[in-house]
């Protein structure tokens, strides 16, 4: 009798260890559920609050959404991203590089850390990770990793190479304004006017001009001998941008056409 009583409680006392461990189990997986939740849903502020330019408080949310979840690569993305913003270039690549390894097919990551390794001059280092966003076949935007690559290998003095991947851009994307704006650019380097000229009227029929290209077309519409145009661009420029550093490369071509009597 008193056997039966010990073995009857021992099963009971083990099965109310069992029962418990479920229920811690489960607990811990709520709780796990929740913390991998509230990480994505702070990710998202912390970019919303980026893109409004306030990086406090996307500073506060996106190191909440790594608390809350170590292993969300998006979340290490973004905090690089405003990591490079705030100068702080060893924050940024620890952040990167944890952001390609937990999720080394997204090509997006891998341009954004190439971008980052182009500006630090690590050129050989960035046109890897180009060149890695280009493997994923799910990848659509790949006039964007293209475009950087040139952009990179313009930087390393490479203008053949920059030419190849702006070329191979504009295959991707005939329509794309970067790539467009960097072979009119690298048109007019080479002197070739037309040609850049040519270029510069593809990118006006996609997108607004910007300081840069309007400085471009007067430069190459005065080397064509368009005055009129280079008149009409030059007003553009000062009246839309007169705060840019184009505005006053223009008002130091004009003095100098002045003072030599043109």
């Amino acid at each position: 009798m008193i056997h039966t009583i010990m073995h009857a409680t021992r099963r009971s006392i083990v099965l109310f260890v069992v029962v418990m461990g479920l229920a811690a189990c489960s607990a811990n997986s709520t709780r796990d559920a929740e913390s991998l939740k509230a990480s994505a849903v702070n990710t998202e502020l912390g970019i919303h609050y980026m893109r409004k330019n306030n990086n406090v408080y996307a500073m506060d949310k996106l190191t909440k959404a790594l608390k809350q979840n170590p292993e969300n690569p998006d979340a290490h993305n973004a905090i690089a991203l405003l990591y490079v913003r705030l100068g702080e270039d060893q924050d940024a690549k620890e952040h990167f590089n944890k952001a390609v390894k937990l999720e080394p097919d997204n090509s997006s990551f891998h341009v954004s850390y190439g971008a980052f390794l182009c500006k630090l001059n690590q050129l050989a280092e960035a046109e890897k990770h180009f060149l890695e966003a280009l493997k994923n076949p799910l990848y659509t935007r790949y006039e964007i990793a293209y475009t950087n690559a040139g952009n990179c290998a313009m930087r390393g003095g490479d203008k053949q190479k920059a030419e190849d991947y702006f070329r191979s851009a504009l295959k991707v994307n005939s329509k794309f304004p970067p790539a467009l704006y960097q072979m009119a650019k690298l048109n007019v380097m080479k002197k070739n006017y037309m040609s850049g000229r040519a270029y510069l009227q593809r990118y006006s029929e996609v997108a607004s001009s910007s300081a840069q290209t309007l400085w471009l077309s007067i430069q190459v519409e005065k080397e064509l001998g368009d005055k009129n145009a280079v008149s009409s661009m030059a007003l553009l420029l000062k009246n839309r941008y007169p705060d840019s550093d184009e505005v006053k490369k223009l008002n130091e071509m004009e003095k100098n056409e002045r003072s030599s009597g043109k």
